[in-house]
C-alpha cells in the first residue's frame, strides 16, 4: 500500500469536520502482526509512513522503541508485537509506522504491514470473547467481520493508556 495522504485538520471548516467524522465511520485501516489481521479506526489515522531513524530513550517500556523526528515533531514510537507480549520480528521492506493520534497524542505504531481501508459497519462487529484477557486481547473494541474474515479492531485509547 502507497503511503496515505496526511490528513491536515487546519484546511477544513467545523462543517467539514463533521463531514468527514460521518464519511469515516465504520472505516478501518487493517495491518498485520504474526500473519493475524488487526484494525483500527481510521478516525485515529492521521498517516502511514516508511521505517524512521528511532532514537532510543531510557527507561521506557520495552515495547516503546523510542521516538521519531517527523517534521520537526518528536513522535514516540511503539512496537505493537511486542505491546501485545509477541515475539519480536526483525523489521523488514514492509514494516511500517502507522502515525495515530489519540487526545491529542500522536504515536507511530510498527506494523509488520499495512493491508487495506476497510468498511466494517456497528451491525458487523462483535464483543470480544472473554476467554483470555492477555496476549493483546485486553486492547480489542471487538471482532469485525469482512466477508468470510475476522478482523480483530484495536482500541486505540486502550492501547495507547493502559499500562498494567
Amino acid at each position: 500500500m502507497a503511503v496515505r495522504e496526511r490528513l491536515n485538520p487546519d484546511l477544513l471548516d467545523d462543517e467539514d469536520d463533521d463531514d468527514m467524522e460521518d464519511s469515516q465511520e465504520g472505516k478501518y485501516l487493517t495491518f498485520l502482526l504474526n500473519n493475524e489481521e488487526y484494525g483500527i479506526e481510521i478516525r485515529y489515522v492521521t498517516e502511514i509512513i516508511g521505517l524512521q531513524n528511532i532514537t532510543e530513550v531510557p527507561d521506557m517500556p520495552s515495547f516503546i522503541k523510542g521516538v521519531i523526528n517527523l517534521r520537526g515533531k518528536v513522535i514516540p514510537v511503539m512496537d505493537v508485537r511486542l505491546r501485545f507480549g509477541m515475539e519480536y520480528r526483525v523489521y523488514d521492506d514492509r514494516t511500517c509506522i502507522i502515525v495515530i493520534n489519540v487526545r491529542e497524542q500522536p504515536v507511530g505504531l510498527i506494523v509488520d504491514r499495512v493491508s487495506e481501508v476497510l468498511d466494517i459497519p456497528p451491525g458487523q462487529i462483535e464483543p470480544t470473547p472473554e476467554i483470555r484477557k492477555d496476549r493483546g486481547n485486553r486492547f480489542l473494541q471487538g471482532m469485525g467481520k469482512a466477508g468470510e474474515e475476522v478482523k480483530l479492531l484495536l482500541d486505540a485509547e486502550k492501547l495507547l493508556f493502559h499500562w498494567e
